[in-house]
């Protein structure tokens, strides 16, 4: 008889065979077998809050076939993920499959390799009540929010629409920093900037207005602006003061979930669930030609820094044999988790430091590849030496007036050889920029000095990387709920893209301001972060998960009871927004309205002007075939592809972006096709005009 094995899905089931031989059957679960009912609320709230599972729809056969395996096994073992979801997995298989719960039949594997493995198979444990409760009481707590109060948005706002827990609070960020935005007021100040050279140089460099009689100087209008020019006419500008040092800077912690998605967005432009869903492939396990299949990652649910000390000494033998003994720092470096952090993995990083993104290169696809290059580069990285600069920083003074210029070169370049880190939006890059040779007390000639305006910037919208980045520092939900939550929010039409940026819809606002009205706690990011703790605290076993949901859900139901009284007989409208097409039947400007599939055109006259059309997004491009114009259209599955505007007479289409340059050799309207082979080609027929990208 054979012994099986049973985790979540197919891939990782592949790779485990791999390693455990013969003597094992793997199977996966393909994630949940058992769940909530979704047609009706499922939990006896009367009764200790006993929840109702069912096997979930259409895994009827799946669960017949692991019932007849387990029967026939000399002994099964439970290989979920290892985090609160994977131990209720492993829970719920237990039930379905009559296994003794006390059995030491948990395993769980930080990382799927040959000795993540059998390291995991070497130390089967009871599974974990603790955090199965923690799981239940969390699943528990989104049902009662979704089941009780959905309904009510229906009946006030529009139907079909849901709230959660973690979803409001994360619309609420963003509604909130719409409203600082539309609040906001631009305030003038002006800067005075120089540009000198010294006798000992023939490249000029810029030196920027600071002070006044040794006071920092704010300059707030056109008007002091002339006043201090006026002032620095004639003056000679003189070096009062040259400071050198020497300046070390660090390497970034490897990654955890948070960081890499932020990391992930600004560098490649992932959205958080492209994201985990390449890591998560990374993690299962690849095809590496000359390895088999492989888990390339450690875990990628963590928001721990901790690194085991084998990794630590395989990344040391790494750097000290690919770059030399001088990137390695002086002793091993460690990192320092948060406060809240949960620490039962560790951070996110390759499980083979030596086996570089060049090398699995040929065996990944392009997202495998950008991520494992990222991840190894950041991990690699922190456990190198510090880059060392030479920074000088000098002030020139200009009769009353000093100005300041600093500058640094970089000695020795340490981590920052294979990486450093992305900066976010509106933070300048720190560029190696070298200031020439000055003495002080000497006299430096004036290229130029030039008044320059600005305005006070409101803050920016959020984008993903910013948006989890403020979920985790406020405590708002756990690693495995930061992409959920954005591709829910999004779904939902609470929340849209512009370009990189979040922001809310008019339904999003809407449906905010009456939860925060009615329901203030479950769109509160303090009280939803101190949740957060209590089933922290049960999964920690110091908290009962029962009383956390009875004390939760007592308040909840007398809010929920309050607001049906105070909105009895109202109903809240969500704002049209108002479009410059005209209603080609009826000669009203159409409105945007959100169906089914999206957002179209509608006629406000509705019922007696019943017109519709899809919304049209222009891009610029020409059709190669016909000459129309290319329009921008989404597949079924929400990818954008490009077509003509003359379907179905002309039926072009195509994946690459249209451009609005046109082609040297033929003048019809050049593509850009993008990932491997990527260039700028003519797609008219017979032409065959095509250039590499240039790399800025």
């Amino acid at each position: 008889m054979s012994k099986l094995v049973i985790v979540e899905s197919p891939a990782k089931a592949k790779t485990i065979k791999k390693y455990l031989g013969k003597d094992f059957e793997v199977l996966a679960s393909n994630g949940h077998i058992r769940d909530l009912p979704k047609s009706k609320f499922g939990v006896d709230v009367d009764n200790g809050f006993a929840p109702e599972y069912i096997a979930i729809k259409g895994k009827e056969t799946l669960v017949k076939s692991l019932v007849k395996e387990a029967k026939k096994s000399e002994r099964v073992y439970l290989a979920t993920d290892p985090d609160r979801e994977g131990e209720a997995i492993s829970w719920h298989l237990a039930h379905l499959l009559s296994l003794d719960l006390d059995d030491a039949n948990r395993v769980t594997f930080n990382e799927i390799t040959k000795s993540g493995v059998k390291e995991g198979m070497s130390s089967p444990r009871p599974i974990d009540r603790d955090l199965v409760n923690a799981q239940q009481a969390r699943r528990i707590l989104d049902r009662i929010v979704g089941y009780k109060l959905s309904p009510f948005l229906w009946r006030k706002v529009r139907k079909g629409l849901s709230a959660g827990r973690v979803q409001s609070v994360a619309v609420r960020l963003i509604v909130d920093r719409e409203e600082e935005i539309r609040a906001f007021k631009p305030e003038e100040y002006w800067t005075i900037d120089a540009l000198l050279l010294s006798s000992r140089s023939k490249k000029p460099f810029a030196a920027k207005l600071h002070s006044k009689s040794a006071k920092k100087l704010e300059i707030k209008n056109g008007d002091e602006a002339r006043t201090v020019m006026s002032e620095l006419e004639g003056k000679d500008f003189i070096v009062a003061d040259v400071k050198k040092s020497v300046r070390k800077k660090n390497p970034d912690p490897p990654f955890t979930t948070s960081t890499l998605t932020q990391e992930a967005s600004k560098r490649l432009g992932f959205q958080s669930r492209r994201t985990m869903s390449a890591a998560q492939q990374l993690y299962e396990g690849v095809d590496v030609e000359g390895y088999g299949a492989v888990g390339l990652i450690t875990y990628m649910r963590t928001d721990s820094l901790r690194i085991s000390a084998e990794a630590i000494s395989e990344a040391a033998s790494f750097i000290g044999g690919a770059y030399g003994s001088e990137y390695l720092p002086s002793s091993p470096r460690a990192y320092k988790s948060r406060k809240a952090a949960q620490d039962a993995h560790e951070a996110i990083r390759p499980t083979m430091p030596s086996l570089t993104p060049e090398k699995a290169k040929a065996s990944l696809s392009s997202d495998q590849y950008k991520l494992y290059k990222l991840i190894w580069e950041r991990f690699i990285a922190s456990q190198m030496a510090s880059a060392v600069l030479d920074a000088v920083s000098v002030k020139i003074s200009a009769g009353d007036y000093t100005f300041t210029a600093s500058g640094f070169t970089v000695r020795f370049d340490g981590f920052t050889k294979i990486y450093e880190s992305a900066k976010d939006e509106g933070e300048d890059e720190e560029k190696a920029s070298a200031l020439p040779e000055m003495e002080k007390g000497e006299k430096l000639a004036v290229r130029s000095v030039t008044p320059n305006q600005h305005f006070t910037q409101p803050p920016p919208r959020f984008t993903e990387a910013s948006l989890i980045k403020m979920l985790e520092e406020n405590g708002i939900g756990r690693p495995s709920t930061y992409a959920p939550t954005i591709t829910t929010i999004i779904s939902r039409a609470y929340v849209e893209r512009e370009a990189k940026s979040l922001k809310p819809t008019a339904l999003g606002e809407v449906t905010t301001k009456l939860m925060a009205e009615q329901f203030a706690d479950i769109v509160d990011a303090d009280f939803t972060a101190n949740m957060e703790q209590r089933l922290d605290e049960v999964e920690e076993g110091r908290t009962d998960w029962i009383k956390t949901l009875d004390g939760f859900y007592q308040s909840f139901a007398a809010t929920l009871q309050t607001a049906e009284k105070n909105m009895e007989g109202t109903r809240v409208k969500v704002p049209e927004e108002e479009t410059d097409v005209v209603c080609d039947k009826c000669g009203r400007n159409m409105v945007i309205k959100m169906g089914r599939f999206g957002k179209f055109l509608a006629c406000p006259g509705f019922p007696e002007c019943r017109n519709t059309k899809k919304i049209v997004q222009e891009t610029g491009g020409v059709c190669p075939v016909c000459g129309k114009k290319v329009l921008a259209k989404k597949s079924q599955k929400g990818r954008t592809f490009h077509g003509c505007e003359g379907y179905p007479e002309c039926t072009f289409i195509t994946w690459d972006k249209p451009l609005a340059e046109k082609c040297p050799q033929c003048g019809a309207g050049l593509f850009q096709k993008t990932g491997r082979g990527a260039k700028i080609h003519c797609l008219k027929e017979g032409c065959g005009y095509e250039r590499p990208i240039e790399k800025q």
